[in-house]
């Protein structure tokens, strides 16, 4: 089962706004090494658990991840070739919502090599562009 929030307040939602840059989650908070965004976009439930289960494989069960987005946004779609009207469809997934600069994932306690491997790796799973980051006065 893909990632979903357990209950929400409101079960639909409205679009907003995906404009702008990040404002908060742009720096790095627990590892040495994260996974940043470049671009902007959704990021389903499946995307972000495919891009984990690359990072811990690669890893083979070194080092420390942490996952720094989760979808909290419901996407509702409504069924083809349905007349307009009719209300909003029903919820089919959730998503995250990305901008530039927020930090996806972050690791710890393996090489820098490993970490920009397992990262590259990810990255192809994911719908936007990512670039790999080093905590300041960590040795590479």
């Amino acid at each position: 089962m893909a990632l979903a929030p357990d209950r929400t307040k409101y079960r639909k939602s409205q679009k907003g706004s995906r404009a702008g840059n990040a404002k908060r989650g742009a720096t790095l908070a627990f590892g040495e090494f994260g996974l940043q965004s470049l671009t902007r976009g959704p990021m389903t439930g499946q995307q972000i658990e495919a891009a984990r289960v690359t990072i811990s494989r690669h890893l083979k069960r070194r080092g420390k991840l942490w996952i720094r987005v989760f979808p909290h946004k419901p996407v509702t779609k409504k069924p083809a070739e349905v007349r307009m009207g009719q209300g909003k469809g029903p919820v089919e997934f959730y998503v995250a919502v990305v901008k530039p600069g927020v930090i996806l994932f972050e690791l710890a306690g393996i090489p820098a090599r490993v970490a920009r491997e397992a990262f590259r790796l990810a990255d192809a799973k994911l719908p936007f562009r990512c670039r790999f980051i080093v905590r300041e006065g960590t040795a590479i």
